[in-house]
């Protein structure tokens, strides 16, 4: 039977002088009109975005896209292809049905040739994987590569961003979230997220990716991970800042408080004559794990009173006559 031409350009609705940025946002934007997902139940939108798919697959590779430019609508003609030397008898049939232009693209680029049947002057057919001992991988000028065995292609991964909280980060643990993924669709997914994982991240969902060519596997999903800040905390690389306000007296007399961490309270003593941007360790409560684990450090800001009784006033002006302490002493 003769093969159906499918133009991949037409399919993503784009030039055949696109750049790889306009291939690619064509693709995305039909990948979400058509996606499995958005449409249950619907064949003629799967179909169609089985062939977003194959479109993108050849279009965004500049290999394939030059073979496919090359050969093109009239692949089937024989204009440029080129028999090895003494295989002038040798013919080619497609059974099964055949799935129009994608037998094209399945013989160009390796994507599951069971229908194929190689004859020699018209006889019984013969191993697929070589012309008298040769290996046929490659062995058809350019139009042909990765030889004639049945093979299936994964399908491509994409990528997301997941936001967590910085308990969900240091905790981990199972988070069910929505999310837009890259290759335009919405997944709404149950995720289990590792213990200490760190700010920018990745977390892979095996076969959570775009369906795969060819009875091949699915791709993964990678999410990208970003952390926000709880108040009073701030993340540096793995280790948590946590900011501790201090009253004057606290600060010159010293003190003993409660910390918080993100697993638990500690109790911390704060020595006499602590300064503002001090920080203080509690060590292995940061983000991580292992050697890498990070820690939490205690920040110290010292915070004055802004309203004062009467006799407030008259008691800081009272220690201002006594105190020989200069904040300045040094000081340009």
């Amino acid at each position: 039977m003769s093969v159906e031409y499918k133009d991949y350009y037409k399919i993503l609705g784009v030039s055949k002088t696109a750049g790889k940025e306009e291939i690619s946002k064509a693709f995305k934007k039909l990948a979400r009109k058509y996606h499995p997902d958005l449409n249950q139940n619907d064949a003629k939108a799967e179909t169609k975005f089985k062939e977003v798919n194959e479109a993108y697959e050849v279009l965004k590779d500049d290999e394939k896209r030059r073979l496919y430019d090359q050969l093109g609508p009239d692949w089937q003609h024989g204009q440029n292809f080129q028999r090895p030397p003494g295989y002038e008898n040798v013919h080619f049939s497609f059974g099964g049905g055949g799935s129009g232009f994608s037998d094209f693209f399945e013989t160009l680029f390796g994507g599951g040739l069971g229908g194929m049947r190689f004859g020699q002057g018209g006889g019984s057919p013969f191993n697929a994987g070589s012309f008298g001992g040769g290996s046929c991988g490659g062995g058809f000028g350019q139009g042909f590569s990765g030889g004639f065995g049945q093979q299936a292609q994964k399908g491509q991964d994409v990528e997301a961003s997941v936001t967590l909280s910085l308990e969900e980060a240091y905790n981990g643990g199972r988070k069910a979230i929505s999310l837009q993924v890259s290759d335009g669709s919405a997944r709404s997914l149950e995720v289990n997220i590792p213990a200490g994982i760190k700010q920018g991240g990745r977390i892979r969902l095996a076969g959570q990716g775009s369906p795969g060519f060819g009875g091949g596997p699915n791709g993964d999903l990678f999410l990208r991970v970003t952390i926000t800040h709880a108040r009073h905390f701030k993340l540096e690389n793995n280790d948590i800042i946590y900011d501790l306000a201090l009253a004057p007296w606290e600060a010159v007399l010293g003190v003993k408080t409660r910390i918080p961490t993100m697993s638990g309270e500690v109790d911390l003593t704060i020595a006499p004559g602590t300064g503002s941007g001090r920080r203080l360790r509690i060590k292995g409560r940061g983000l991580g794990s292992g050697k890498d684990k990070g820690d939490q450090y205690v920040e110290i800001s010292i915070k004055v009173p802004k309203d004062l009784t009467d006799e407030e006033r008259e008691l800081w002006k009272a220690l201002q006559e006594k105190s020989g302490f200069n904040a300045r002493e040094g000081a340009k």
